[in-house]
């Protein structure tokens, strides 16, 4: 049997090539891209858990927010590299986002894909507004990756990928 292994260089690499090869909004020869889902009703539940997780985001509702993401979270950021401490994440969203930033969906963005035996991906777009910034600052659209797993009937976040 043939092992595969991947360095974290080459993890990123790939995830940043994925990311850069999805269809957000992208026209081929002309014709426009419509995202359907295959499975409405994972499609729906993933987008349910996006709007409680970045209702508690922008709430400082950590409980929520530590409730779901699992105990073996990467969290790549494409400014602030990896993390993989839960307690440093949460600590790191009381500190700088709580009461300081707000999160908005690109309403239509998010596109779900089942993951068989795990879970889903879920790829979308959004914007953040820092509310230490004057009124009326531009916020640029930044593209995320969520992958959720589904284990014991609990949805977890075990990878978040946020490029801005």
């Amino acid at each position: 049997m043939m092992k595969f292994t991947m360095s974290l260089k080459q993890l990123s690499r790939l995830t940043f090539a994925l990311v850069a090869l999805s269809t957000f909004g992208c026209t081929s020869n002309g014709s426009e891209y419509h995202y359907v889902p295959d499975d409405i009703d994972l499609y729906n539940t993933i987008v349910h858990l996006d709007s409680l997780y970045f209702n508690a985001y922008n709430s400082c509702d950590l409980k929520t927010q530590s409730d779901l993401y699992s105990e073996d979270i990467e969290f790549f950021h494409d400014k602030g590299g990896l993390s993989t401490s839960k307690s440093d994440l949460m600590n790191a969203l009381e500190v700088n986002i709580c009461g300081k930033v707000t999160r908005e969906l690109v309403q239509g963005s998010i596109e779900v894909y089942p993951i068989k035996d795990y879970g889903a991906v879920e790829i979308g777009l959004h914007k953040f507004h820092n509310n230490q910034e004057p009124e009326g600052t531009i916020s640029k659209i930044g593209k995320f990756v969520l992958l959720w797993e589904h284990k014991n009937n609990t949805w977890k976040i075990t990878k978040v990928i946020s490029l801005h």
